[in-house]
């Protein structure tokens, strides 16, 4: 008997040993790099790593990329990433820029696990430089005035830049601004030489606020002609296409050889007259904006653009004349904003029902769990039915008086007495204990299915670019239909049943936990 019993223990022990090792060998889970700043990269270089996973039952795993991924990253079934992010992902404003990945990886075991990453990209400045610039062309007895093109000045960080003179190789009287204005008046003996020998002056630019420097020259040449005004436009070309909604902006700088107050007007003509004249905005005398937004209704359907031209002329006080034209293609554009605001009512609406259902059953299944308890207790409460022989000819209802009780009992025929506790038996009269499970089952089975389903469909298009995928409202439709429960009556659930609590982003987050807020997902895709 000794030995049967310590047989027993040890074969309990090693069952339980099992059962742990097989539940913690289950946890399939994927692993990150735990070097520190794994994820943080700079901008052009390069990032590498390779994802692994723990537990499981499955001896290979395949991995797979379910969002986020950008142009120019790699990702293989083995779990190895690569990636160089290009310049332009953060700026001197936003120095950082997070990127979110979320990838999967599969067993040969059917096991699944998912893991979200978050990428830091960092910032790297780009050194200013200087592309060749137009002869200075300066006249005898005139504060001759040149402004460095600032098409030539590039900086492909955006960075604001300004100019420092390198005043060794400055002529005498001469000024060179920050903003690259250089004035100049030649005294006689200045000039004269001048028109022996042009003569090169250097500056620097610096971009702000990293302080990297490129050099740059002018040459500045002695002219005879009286040359009329100019423009010098800001970006440089002839020809623009935009989408509607999107902000055109021209910066115009004009110049005269006889000075800026020599300049009599500057203003534009167009065979558009939709374009209004409050475009062209003056900020000194001598520099204008074509500041101007065609609105989503600027190209009437069923075009798909519109083409037009804006003629920008200056004229000087001699009738001199400078102009210049540019032709404007404007394509028809869809409302990306209000087009991702309506997804992602249909995503949350889709959720939100989901949400109601799901609190639905489970008043229901706390209702049913109550009725089950009371139905139970009211079967052992239930007074014993005490029966003699003789013949049952009726049932008719008396009352016994006691002291300290009172009870119903019911007379059937002659002999046989039937006496029930009141509550209990009224609490159990039509409502079999059987027929309680089956439906608490039910309900429960149902609840985590659109649990289930629910998580699936938040994870799959929390992000705004997969509600943009074409196979959005064909899965929302899947959903909403696996909503429509059938059994209703078996379930009992009330038609007109309204969810007392408000549904808040908050709300439904704690039921999927994957949901994604409006604002959160945009955040996250900037």
């Amino acid at each position: 008997m000794r030995y049967s019993i310590h047989f027993f223990v040890l074969a309990f022990v090693g069952c339980i040993h099992l059962i742990w090792a097989q539940d913690n060998k289950t946890n399939f889970q994927i692993e990150v790099p735990n070097e520190p700043n794994w994820n943080i990269v700079s901008e052009g270089s390069r990032i590498e790593f390779t994802l692994k996973t723990v537990g499981g039952k499955g001896d290979s795993v395949t991995f797979v990329a379910m969002q986020g991924l950008v142009e120019g990253m790699e990702f293989d079934s083995t779990g190895y990433f690569s990636w160089v992010p290009s310049y332009d992902m953060a700026d001197r404003t936003n120095t950082q820029k997070s990127i979110q990945l979320i990838f999967e990886a599969r067993n040969n075991q059917n096991e699944t696990a998912t893991r979200s990453i978050e990428l830091k990209v960092l910032h790297v400045n780009r050194p200013p430089r200087v592309e060749e610039l137009k002869p200075f062309y300066v006249q005898n007895r005139t504060q001759n005035i040149y402004r460095i093109d600032p098409n030539a000045l590039k900086d492909e960080d955006s960075d604001p830049i300004v100019v420092i003179p390198v005043t060794e190789t400055l002529p005498e009287g001469a000024k060179l601004s920050s903003a690259g204005e250089l004035t100049w008046q030649p005294s006689l003996t200045q000039f004269n030489n001048l028109k022996n020998q042009p003569i090169y002056i250097d500056f620097l630019v610096e971009d702000q606020p990293a302080k990297s420097r490129a050099k740059g020259r002018i040459k500045v040449e002695a002219t005879q002609m009286d040359l009329p005004p100019s423009i010098i436009q800001i970006p440089k070309g002839e020809y623009f296409k935009h989408k509607e909604n999107t902000t055109i902006n021209l910066k115009f700088f004009l110049s005269d050889p006889n000075g800026d107050d020599d300049i009599a007007a500057f203003d534009f003509v167009t065979d558009n007259p939709d374009v209004p004249s409050s475009t062209l905005v003056k900020n000194t005398p001598n520099q204008y904006e074509f500041i101007w937004t065609p609105s989503y209704d600027f190209v009437k359907d069923p075009n798909d653009s519109l083409s037009f031209t804006i003629t920008f002329f200056v004229i000087d006080k001699e009738q001199n004349r400078d102009e210049q034209k540019i032709r404007f293609t404007i394509l028809n554009a869809v409302n990306e904003a209000e087009k991702d605001r309506q997804m992602y009512d249909l995503y949350r609406a889709s959720l939100v029902e989901a949400w109601n259902l799901v609190t639905q059953l489970s008043e229901k299944e706390q209702e049913l769990k109550r009725s089950y308890l009371k139905a139970k207790k009211g079967k052992k409460n239930r007074s014993m039915v005490n029966a003699g022989l003789g013949a049952t000819t009726g049932l008719s209802p008396a009352v016994i008086k006691a002291p300290q009780t009172k009870s119903i009992v019911s007379a059937v025929g002659g002999t046989t007495i039937v006496t029930i506790g009141a509550l209990e038996a009224a609490e159990v009269i039509g409502k079999p204990l059987r027929d309680l499970l089956d439906r608490y089952n039910y309900v429960l089975e149902k609840k985590i299915e659109i649990q289930n389903k629910g998580d699936v469909f938040a994870r799959e298009f929390a992000l705004k670019a997969a509600r943009r995928q074409n196979d959005f409202a064909k899965k929302r439709d899947e959903f909403r239909a696996a909503l429509a429960i059938k059994g209703l009556v078996t379930l009992d659930l009330d038609a007109g049943w309204e969810n007392k609590k408000e549904a808040t982003d908050k709300a439904i987050g704690r039921t999927f936990k994957d949901f994604t807020p409006l604002e959160m997902s945009n955040r996250t895709r900037q």
